[in-house]
């Protein structure tokens, strides 16, 4: 027979109150902020941006933008958000920190990744120069990175090691935890632990360990994941068609995310796929730099679908205006 421990699991719902009123008492002056993106659309969609402990899950296909979104969200954010006392931990397990850093370089200078690689073209002096300049400035920031594939439980083990590191003690003896921003670029890239059946077990493992960390310490996840393959069968990619949008079921382990996720979003680039008029709506889909965030769960904002358009030879999201609807000739 299993012995539970005294404690009292249950607490008033007086608690609950009072902390409510002082967060949007904080919200209302200033005092408590989102993390703003660099997307006004996406922070209209949210709470302002990323709330603190809270779970952010972007689903996309092979080449779709999601790395490149995180990497500009991260790249951004210290700028964005001047005066706000935070860090980042990134667990890149897809892409070298030398990569992502060449990207960087690349959002800068307006210069395709080649270009920075010589390749075709050889970098100028004054070019690498100005890259010493950006690495000198970006440096600054307190963002570290994991490069090496974990378990979930060894992932968790980091977070704990790195909040505890980056914690103090104050005035009235508590212990404060730093506010990080906490990247995995991607889910499916986590060790599969002896005891998990398959990667679907490590991605439930994974939603209900984001939960308790995101309940225990002030951070703001991040998670990367794929979308599954149907998105891709031939009904889905005809013109016109319902089933053009990314929906939840397309989420790779969506069971086992999405009820752990505040906001889940699925970015879809049509052209990709040789769709040029987009859902029932027909919207028109001129070429394949289109992309489109279907923010699919909200859980403190609002469900919609947004249009933005990638620049991949600056390593850059920008935002655009809804693409106008194919025109519809009425039978006589």
């Amino acid at each position: 027979m299993i012995e539970l421990k005294a404690r009292k699991y249950w607490n008033s719902q007086r608690e609950g109150f009072k902390q409510s009123l002082e967060y949007i008492q904080g919200r209302m002056k200033g005092l408590i902020k989102s993390i703003k993106t660099p997307w006004v659309k996406f922070n209209d969609a949210t709470t302002d941006g990323l709330e603190w402990h809270s779970i952010t899950v972007i689903g996309g296909r092979p080449a779709s933008g999601k790395t490149l979104i995180k990497d500009q969200l991260i790249r951004s954010a210290f700028k964005l958000n001047a005066g706000e006392d935070f860090r980042a931990l990134e667990f890149q397990f897809e892409m070298l920190a030398r990569t992502s850093a060449i990207r960087e370089y690349s959002a800068v200078l307006g210069k395709p990744y080649k270009h920075l690689c010589s390749a075709g073209s050889t970098l100028s002096e004054n070019e690498l120069k100005q890259c010493y300049e950006y690495a000198k400035e970006r440096i600054k920031y307190p963002i570290d990175v994991v490069e090496e594939a974990c378990t979930v439980a060894e992932f968790k083990h980091i977070i704990d090691e790195y909040m505890e590191e980056h914690s103090h003690i104050n005035d009235n003896q508590l212990k404060v935890y730093k506010k990080t921003i906490i990247t995995l670029d991607h889910s499916v890239l986590l060790k599969k632990a002896p005891y998990e059946k398959d990667k679907f077990d490590t991605l439930y493992n994974l939603g209900e360990t984001l939960t308790a960390l995101k309940r225990k310490y002030p951070v703001a996840f991040i998670i990367l994941t794929q979308l599954n393959r149907d998105i891709n069968s031939p009904e889905r990619n005809e013109d016109g068609r319902y089933g053009n949008y990314v929906l939840e079921s397309d989420i790779f382990g969506a069971d086992a995310l999405l009820q752990h996720a505040d906001t889940v979003i699925g970015i879809d680039r049509p052209g990709k796929r040789k769709i040029r008029f987009y859902g029932p709506d027909r919207y028109v889909i001129e070429n394949d730099t289109i992309l489109v965030f279907h923010f699919l769960k909200c859980r403190n904002g609002d469900t919609r679908m947004s249009f933005f358009k990638s620049e991949f030879e600056k390593m850059q999201i920008v935002e655009m205006e809804t693409p106008p609807q194919q025109e519809r000739r009425l039978k006589l």
